[in-house]
C-alpha cells in the first residue's frame, strides 16, 4: 500500500462546496479492524449533516464523511480471523468512506452478495444496517402488518419497501411526485401517495391504521404519525429533517396503547453494530445472493465531485442511492 492517499475532507462546516479533495496517510489498523482499498462510498444524509456541523463523528472515528462502502481488504489488524486479504467486502464505516483506503472493524463487513457489482454493494450497509435495526428489531414488523414509511423513494424507503414486502407485510408510503410515487409500488408498496398533494392520515385511516411507522421526517409528522397509527401501533423515530421539537397530547399513547421509539446508527457500540451484521448475514444476504431484493441506484460520481454528489443529493430529485466512485470496480 501506499502511504499517502486522496481524500475528501469537510474544510469548514457549510454547504456542498466546502467539501475539498484533499490528501491524508492511509490509516493503519487498529485492534480488530482491517483496511479497504475502496471502490465506491455510499452517499447519505448523516453526512451532508456532518458536513454542516451538526453531526459530529463519535469518539475515535475519521473526521472524513463516509459511512459505508465497498471495497477489497488490503490490511488487517490483529485479532481478526474471518477476513483475508484480497476479500471483496462492503461495510458499515464509523466515518472515512470518501478516501481511498478506510479503516472498519472487521464484524461490520458483509461479503459483496452474488452477482453483484461493488457499486451497488457500497449502497447496502448504512440503509440495511439501519432498516432491519429499526423496522424489523425495535419496530418488531411480522408478516401481515400494515407499515407505513415516508421518503419511499430514499435509500433507507427503497429498501424499507423491499425488506418490508418479501417478508409479508403490507407496505405502504409517502413520496414527493408521481414518478417517485410509482418507483415505490415498482417495488412492492401496496399504495403510494404524493404528500405534496394527498393526506397520509386519511390512507392509513382508510386501512384501519398502520401498525408500525418508520420516520425520518420530524417536525409536524409527529402528531400525524401518532393520528394514524391503529391500536397498539409503533412509531419509529430515525431523524428529524423537520426538526426534533412538537407539542404532543401523550394521552393517545394511553389511550390506543401505543409506542414510540427511536435511534441512531452511528453512535451505537461496535458491538451493537456487529450483532445488526451478524442477522443481516442470516436473513437478509440471502435475499441479496439470490436477487430477490437489491439496491436501487440513482447516480455516481467521482470522488472529487463529492460536492456535487451533496448538491444532487439535497435536491430530493434522486430515486434511490448516490454513490462517490473511488477507485472503480
Amino acid at each position: 500500500m501506499t502511504k499517502m492517499m486522496r481524500a475528501v475532507e469537510i474544510s469548514k462546516p457549510g454547504p456542498p462546496d466546502v467539501l475539498k479533495l484533499t490528501t491524508r496517510p492511509v490509516p493503519d489498523p487498529a485492534h480488530g479492524q482491517v483496511i479497504l482499498k475502496v471502490a465506491y462510498a455510499g452517499v447519505n444524509r448523516p453526512d451532508a449533516l456532518q458536513r454542516a456541523g451538526a453531526y459530529a463523528p463519535p469518539p475515535g472515528a475519521s473526521d472524513l464523511p463516509g459511512l459505508e462502502a465497498s471495497g477489497e481488504v488490503v490490511a488487517i489488524g490483529a485479532g481478526v480471523d474471518d477476513l483475508r486479504i484480497g476479500d471483496k467486502v462492503c461495510a458499515l464505516l464509523p466515518g472515512g468512506g470518501y478516501g481511498e483506503y478506510v479503516a472498519t472493524p472487521a464484524a461490520h463487513c458483509l461479503p459483496v452478495p452474488d452477482g453483484m457489482g461493488m457499486k451497488q454493494a457500497a449502497c447496502l450497509p448504512e440503509n440495511f444496517f439501519t432498516v432491519w435495526s429499526n423496522v424489523f428489531t425495535r419496530g418488531g414488523l411480522v408478516a401481515g402488518e400494515k407499515f407505513l414509511v415516508h421518503g419511499g423513494s430514499s435509500g433507507i424507503g427503497t429498501t424499507a419497501i423491499q425488506l418490508a414486502q418479501v417478508f409479508g407485510a403490507r407496505v405502504f408510503t409517502t413520496a414527493g411526485s408521481d414518478a417517485k410515487c410509482q418507483a415505490c409500488l415498482d417495488l412492492g408498496a401496496e399504495q403510494a401517495i404524493n404528500y405534496k398533494r394527498d393526506d397520509f392520515v386519511e390512507m392509513m385511516r382508510a386501512q384501519g391504521g398502520a401498525d408500525l411507522i418508520l420516520d425520518m421526517v420530524g417536525g409536524d409528522y409527529i402528531p400525524r404519525n401518532i393520528n394514524a397509527l391503529a391500536m397498539d401501533g409503533r412509531l419509529v423515530q430515525i431523524a428529524f429533517l423537520q426538526g426534533p421539537k412538537v407539542e404532543l397530547n401523550f394521552a393517545q399513547l394511553m389511550v390506543r396503547r401505543l409506542m414510540i421509539s427511536g435511534s441512531t446508527l452511528r453512535p451505537q457500540s461496535d458491538l451493537a453494530k456487529a450483532r445488526i451484521a451478524e442477522d443481516l448475514a442470516a436473513s437478509v444476504w440471502p435475499l441479496l445472493d439470490a436477487g430477490r431484493i437489491a439496491p436501487v441506484m440513482d447516480s455516481t460520481f467521482d470522488l472529487a465531485d463529492a460536492a456535487a454528489a451533496h448538491a444532487h443529493m439535497e435536491g430530493s430529485t434522486h430515486i434511490g442511492k448516490i454513490v462517490l466512485k473511488v477507485a472503480g470496480g
